[in-house]
């Protein structure tokens, strides 16, 4: 049994470019707004390398015909493929692209975005009324207190976008979907 080979885009050092527009946002108080744009440019550039290398990927699955083991591609006889299994490829592939896409807009950049800058926001707020801290003391807080919530939050907003997936998008494939791996 051969191993398999570790995605490049969830195995790796890579899968924490997801991570840009959570840390991002927790440093806003600190950086010009346009740093903080750039870490979802970044982020967003992972979600979109990741969906096309899930794209190749269920190609490949598609176009790749089972053989049994211990037998050369080579050594197989040649079997005509039928227009339905060509139809099919596209269909596979879209479904790949397009869940992917969406599962990791949502869990790695729309909704950890928003919910760091939303606890930000708030914690700046509240540090600047409850408490006598100088400027610089309460923004640091605040990107501390960011940087600290995103290890909290992944978990619970992965499952609640794999939820939502099975409950709605996923629907439309005909069967629920493998979701992607936590980013």
């Amino acid at each position: 049994m051969g191993q398999e080979e570790p995605d490049l885009y969830r195995d790796t050092w890579v899968r924490y470019l997801g991570y840009a527009n959570e840390v991002g946002e927790s440093f806003r108080p600190l950086v010009p707004v346009p740093v903080v744009w750039a870490s979802y440019g970044v982020a967003t550039a992972y979600v979109t390398a990741d969906a096309i290398d899930k794209g190749r990927k269920a190609a490949t699955v598609s176009a790749t015909p089972p053989h049994p083991p211990g037998r050369s591609l080579l050594t197989l006889p040649l079997t005509p493929v039928s227009p339905q299994a060509h139809a099919q490829d596209p269909t596979r592939v879209g479904v790949a692209v397009v869940d992917t896409f969406v599962w990791q807009s949502l869990a790695s950049v729309a909704i950890p975005g928003f919910t760091i800058n939303r606890l930000c926001a708030a914690s700046l707020a509240l540090l600047g009324s409850l408490t006598r801290w100088p400027l610089p003391v309460r923004r640091w807080t605040t990107t501390a207190l960011g940087l600290a919530a995103i290890p909290l939050i992944i978990t619970p907003i992965d499952r609640t976008v794999d939820f939502l997936m099975d409950s709605s998008l996923r629907k439309l494939y005909g069967t629920p979907g493998e979701p992607p791996t936590s980013h």
